[in-house]
């Protein structure tokens, strides 16, 4: 049974045509995941090491000296400056965000959101969006849907979910309907099922 993240889910539905087709196949015949070559992976690690032990806001600034890769150099000042403006003086707590996998046509989607955060008291499951790519609202929608289809059950009473965009500094919260928008979720599976095969 394929399995695929959940960027690489959104990076599949977000194209048409002969380019859904091709990130289909590219998901396919490329590498395993090697955490080595992540590129935002260190930036990920940094974020939930400051909220697991504790830290405060100014933390943020001791990630990027610590850098020597000229790329994550050029590229995270602008991730953490827009992650320092979202928190802001939010008075932030941390717990291990539950993670899972949603199953459609054959296909397996793993659900893992990097940040469980009680904000000013509030209990929210946080997946992290860092690409360059301005975010579209099909990702705002699609993420934090996938979030509470996967994790309700497995989220206390009140837990909400939540795509953060880290550049623009701005968490998105669930605003579709689940109970209509799913049907749209499966059929982009299907459509992937249909195709691995081929590709």
């Amino acid at each position: 049974m394929p399995n695929l993240s959940l960027s690489d889910l959104i990076d599949v539905v977000s194209k048409s045509g002969t380019p859904k087709a091709t990130k289909v196949r590219q998901i396919k015949n490329r590498p395993a995941y090697q955490p080595a070559i992540d590129f935002y992976k260190p930036l990920r690690d940094a974020f939930v090491k400051i909220h697991t032990e504790g830290a405060d806001r100014s933390s943020l600034d001791g990630i990027v000296p610590k850098l020597t890769d000229v790329k994550k150099i050029t590229s995270y000042p602008e991730l953490v400056e827009g992650y320092k403006k979202w928190w802001g003086k939010k008075k932030i707590g941390w717990f291990v965000p539950p993670r899972g996998t949603y199953s459609h046509a054959g296909i397996d989607i793993s659900v893992n959101p990097e940040l469980g955060l009680v904000i000013d008291g509030a209990r929210v499951v946080i997946k992290l969006y860092m690409k360059a790519d301005p975010i579209s609202q099909y990702r705002v929608d699609l993420i934090p849907l996938l979030l509470e289809l996967v994790l309700r059950d497995k989220c206390q009473a009140g837990d909400a979910v939540g795509l953060l965009d880290a550049r623009k500094g701005k968490l998105h919260y669930l605003t579709v309907n689940p109970g209509t928008s799913k049907p749209i979720l499966d059929a982009e599976l299907a459509y992937v099922a249909a195709l691995w095969p081929h590709v």
